[in-house]
């Protein structure tokens, strides 16, 4: 993510007019997506400047909304059909919030300086105390953000430290991910974080993060954090002095490599477990969170949706497992957002809150900032809903059962794969590309699923999927017939 005071020159919003068109070339239209998702704007008082970065639901059913300012409000009456919302002030005089999580009747707030302890001691509905949880990292610039996650189940909040620019760690663990524990421990897990846009959970509770296009990183990816990992960014290494837990620091990765050679040289590394190729599936990926509405937000439970602030879009993930290695696959869900897309959030109600700013970076959407609500219309799109990887090739599952006249030709799913340069410079180009072919195609009784067999795959390369050619039974096109699967591990046969 990068925010840059008073960059606005016609050149960058050129550019960012230019790779809008490309998005809107490659996805379905805002209008069709529409259909199934409508936008609902949430009118903001005039004179209260919300640019959310962070979104917690209280246990009275409220959200709590943090912004970049260093405000938080408690929200009420978003949900209703023409929404009227109240915000109320709780707490002011924070910086930059990116985090929020609530517990025994406290909010904590992840901000860049600290993790902080905000209560309302004596029931007013103003948060009067203010505690320091954790100040174990360096804070000194405007690009040293820190995001933090929800707890986990031991009870345990984690912090995704930004590095001081693209290219230094100036401060105390930039570029470095923490756990801070129940007893208010602060302990280092990982190194090589570059500029996070959000730290959280997948839908089996392993913790993630969103990692920017940058140094070291040609797009935008969703990785995994280990204890003792390094997620790809050596300029942190600095640091490992101050973390006796986790030993010397790994060693650094050959620049103009491929990170798939780089892993088998270090054991800490891990590749990008989703790969969200740039423009085409966003440029500055951002906040995350998971569907567990139970069906109240259509047929994706359980999965990814993520926030672009460049872009003002929302895409969806899938992860899974394969030989201890993580991967998955990204999708378009929903263009036609108002502004620059900092975090997302689920309601109680199974409907999902957007929210974020323009400020300092050129943004598709046209508010300075805003909050949204997408709610499932009970229409449901033909869609992929899911990629996994298979044996000999991938497994395609959509939401609405597939017409087998099309979805039965191997000519049907044109695929395409690609890997980026593992360097040191910014970003990078789409190398070593390839064009595997679908030798078999088996599709389930019910419609719902096609296994295709793949004549080549190729590990470290994102697989691209175009299936324009299929329909559903009641004749429909995809929604959006794009899809990129990260390959990092094939499953034994």
């Amino acid at each position: 993510m990068k925010f840059f005071p008073n960059i606005f020159t016609p050149l960058l919003f050129a550019a960012s007019i230019a790779q809008a068109e490309e998005v809107g070339d490659r996805w379905g239209t805002a209008d069709q997506e529409r259909e199934f998702y409508p936008i609902v704007d949430l009118p903001i008082p005039r004179e209260i400047v919300l640019e959310a970065g962070a979104f917690e639901t209280l246990p009275d059913g409220r959200i709590a909304v943090g912004t970049r300012h260093g405000d938080v409000y408690f929200l009420s009456g978003f949900d209703q059909a023409k929404a009227q919302p109240r915000y109320e002030l709780f707490a002011t005089g924070l910086d930059e919030i990116f985090g929020l999580a609530w517990k025994d009747g406290s909010l904590y707030v992840t901000q860049s300086c600290e993790l902080t302890r905000v209560t309302d001691t004596d029931g007013n509905g103003k948060a009067d105390r203010f505690d320091v949880v954790s100040d174990a990292w360096g804070y000194g610039t405007y690009h040293e953000y820190a995001f933090g996650s929800k707890f986990d189940a031991k009870g345990n909040l984690y912090v995704a430290l930004g590095l001081s620019s693209s290219y230094y760690s100036q401060q105390l663990f930039r570029g470095w991910a923490f756990k801070v524990t129940p007893e208010g421990k602060s302990i280092p897990i990982a190194s090589g974080l570059r500029s996070p846009g959000g730290i959280g959970f997948n839908e089996t509770g392993d913790l993630f993060y969103m990692e920017s296009q940058g140094p070291w990183n040609s797009a935008c990816s969703l990785k995994a954090v280990k204890e003792g990992g390094f997620t790809g960014h050596p300029v942190s290494f600095n640091w490992y002095e101050y973390a006796p837990n986790l030993g010397k620091a790994p060693q650094v990765p050959q620049s103009g490599s491929r990170i798939i050679i780089e892993k088998e040289k270090i054991p800490q590394l891990d590749p990008y477990a989703v790969i969200f190729p740039y423009i085409r599936m966003g440029r500055s990926l951002s906040g995350f969170t998971i569907d567990r509405s139970g069906g109240k937000f259509g047929p994706f439970q359980n999965q990814i949706f993520v926030g672009d602030y460049t872009l003002s879009i929302i895409v969806r993930a899938t992860t899974e497992k394969v030989n201890g290695v993580w991967q998955g696959a990204c999708y378009p869900f929903r263009e036609g957002l108002s502004t620059g897309i900092l975090n997302v959030h689920f309601t109680p109600q199974g409907q999902l809150l957007s929210g974020g700013t323009n400020r300092g970076w050129p943004v598709r959407g046209l508010k300075p900032y805003a909050l949204e609500r997408l709610a499932w219309s009970g229409k449901t799109p033909f869609e992929i809903e899911r990629i996994t990887v298979t044996p000999d090739g991938f497994s395609v599952r959509f939401t609405k059962p597939v017409a087998t006249t099309e979805a039965t030709k191997p000519d049907s799913y044109k695929l395409g794969t690609f890997t980026h340069v593992y360097m040191q410079g910014y970003g990078g180009p789409e190398v070593d590309q390839t064009t595997p072919h679908v030798t078999a195609v088996t599709v389930s009784d019910d419609g719902m699923s096609a296994r295709i067999t793949l004549d080549n795959m190729k590990k470290g390369h994102v697989h691209e999927f175009d299936l324009e050619a299929l329909r559903s039974r009641d004749g429909e096109k995809l929604l959006h017939r794009h899809a990129y699967y990260t390959l990092n591990e094939v499953p034994a046969k």
